[in-house]
C-alpha cells in the first residue's frame, strides 16, 4: 500500500504543476481533475473511504462542473470555436489520460488485494465529517463558499463587459 500511496502522491503532484503550467484552461481542468483523483485515492489509500468518496464528488464532480460552467460564460466568440475544435485532438487527451489510466490501475490492485483481507480501512461515518465541517472548520468551509461565490460574480462580470463591448462593436460597424 506504501507503494501505491507514492504512485499516487507522484500523479497528484505531476498533474497540479501540469494545471499550473498549462497556458489552455480547459487542459488546465482536465489535468486538475485528474488531481483531485489522485488525492481521492491517498485518502482511500490511507483508510479514509468515505472522505474519498467525497472528493470525487464535490470536487471531481460539483466543483469542475462549476469551473466549465465559467469557462462557458466567458466564451469570447469565433475564434475560441476554432480553438475548441483543435482541443478534441488526441495529443491533447494523452497526459492526462496516462495519469488516468495509471490510478485506475492501483484502484484495481487495491480492490484485488482488498479481498484477501491484507487492505484494513478505518470507517468515517457521515455524522464525523458533518460534526468536524459545522464545528472546528466552519469558518473555513464558510470563507471558502465565499471566496466561490465571489470568483463566480467575479467571471460573470467580466465575461458581462466583454459581451456589451463586442454587441458595440457589432452596432458600429
Amino acid at each position: 500500500m506504501t507503494t501505491i500511496f507514492y504512485i499516487s502522491s507522484f500523479i497528484a503532484i505531476a498533474a497540479t504543476l501540469m494545471v499550473l503550467v498549462k497556458t489552455n484552461v480547459v487542459h488546465a481542468l482536465l489535468y486538475l481533475v485528474v488531481s483531485l483523483l489522485a488525492v481521492a485515492l491517498i485518502f482511500f489509500v490511507l483508510g479514509a473511504p468515505f472522505i474519498g468518496a467525497l472528493e470525487i464528488i464535490i470536487y471531481a464532480g460539483a466543483i469542475m462542473v462549476l469551473f466549465i460552467f465559467v469557462i462557458m460564460m466567458l466564451n469570447l466568440g469565433a475564434a475560441d470555436a476554432r480553438r475548441e475544435g483543435q482541443w478534441l485532438s488526441p495529443e491533447t487527451w494523452a497526459g492526462p489520460a496516462v495519469l488516468a489510466a495509471t490510478l485506475l490501475g492501483e484502484i484495481i490492485f487495491i480492490l484485488l488485494h482488498r479481498s484477501g483481507g491484507t487492505f484494513k480501512a478505518a470507517m468515517v461515518s457521515p455524522k464525523q465529517v458533518g460534526i468536524a465541517l459545522l464545528g472546528p472548520y466552519l469558518l473555513g468551509v464558510e470563507l471558502a463558499s465565499f471566496l466561490l461565490l465571489a470568483g463566480l460574480a467575479g467571471a460573470y462580470h467580466l465575461g458581462r463587459r466583454q459581451s456589451d463591448e463586442d454587441s458595440e462593436r457589432g452596432t458600429e460597424a
